[in-house]
């Protein structure tokens, strides 16, 4: 709900404080006249029967109104710096008040305004419209005119604002981005893919080359073995001539018609 004024409490105590001074002032100044007449002798001296043991005190009313009014006066001393923390209270309350039904009128207006209630027209019948719908709210029917008249002002000046970061425009961009953030997500699912598929087919690849180093040294081993083993039984082992060529000449005895 809006501040519509102070409370009946904060009313009350300012009425409390204002009657306390002006009580105070002219208890003050009475008892200043009263004093200076009895100083002067055109009035008595209040008489009070004041007794300090066995000894009667003749003067004690004098000095009571005498102290009073020293009193008084000291009190008279405080009351300028009073009544100006009162009134900085009260102005400071009523712009915090004030502030927060504007803001919050503001508020209201601008998001009216976001959602294109209000319709292209000249300075003055875009301040009454927001004027009249914030008369129109609930809370804000008993708010001081020059307060809606500032909060409209204020939400006229940011029409453009309201207009570029309408409730339209701004759902508009997050679907756009909510758009962009969804086929960003589907590259990088496609990237994790790939990445997958590339470091199998790396496997794969030094799989197939250790097997064929592997098949190679046993060729080798073979090759070796053979050097060692066909010679034994009589036959020749002679290099390649090429690549996928391995002859062999066989040595048999003379004679045994073999050429």
């Amino acid at each position: 709900m809006f501040h519509n004024g102070p409370s009946l409490f904060q009313n009350a105590r300012q009425w409390g404080a204002m009657l306390a001074l002006w009580a105070i002032s002219t208890l003050a100044a009475a008892m200043c006249v009263a004093s200076a007449m009895a100083a002067l002798g055109q009035i008595p001296w209040p008489s009070l029967p004041v007794n300090w043991g066995n000894d009667a005190w003749p003067d004690a009313g004098m000095w009571v109104q005498v102290g009073l009014t020293l009193l008084l006066l000291c009190l008279c001393f405080f009351l300028p710096a009073n009544a100006r923390m009162a009134r900085l209270e009260r102005s400071h309350r009523s712009f915090q008040i004030g502030m927060e039904d504007v803001k919050r009128a503001y508020a209201l207006a601008h998001a009216a305004d976001r959602t294109g209630v209000f319709t292209l027209s000249s300075e003055f019948e875009s301040v009454r419209q927001r004027m009249d719908l914030l008369r129109r709210h609930p809370d804000l029917s008993e708010l001081e005119p020059e307060l809606l008249e500032l909060a409209a002002q204020m939400s006229f000046q940011s029409r453009d604002l309201a207009r570029a970061y309408s409730d339209e425009k701004v759902q508009r961009a997050r679907e756009f981005l909510r758009a962009r953030q969804s086929e960003a997500d589907q590259l990088a699912e496609r990237i994790r893919l790939a990445r997958m598929t590339s470091d199998e087919l790396r496997r794969w690849l030094t799989d197939v080359e250790a097997e064929e180093r592997r098949n190679l040294s046993q060729i080798r081993r073979l090759e070796a073995d053979l050097r060692e083993i066909l010679p034994a039984l009589g036959y020749a082992f002679e290099d390649p001539r090429d690549a996928n060529a391995l002859p062999l000449a066989l040595h048999g005895p003379k004679g045994d018609g073999l050429h």
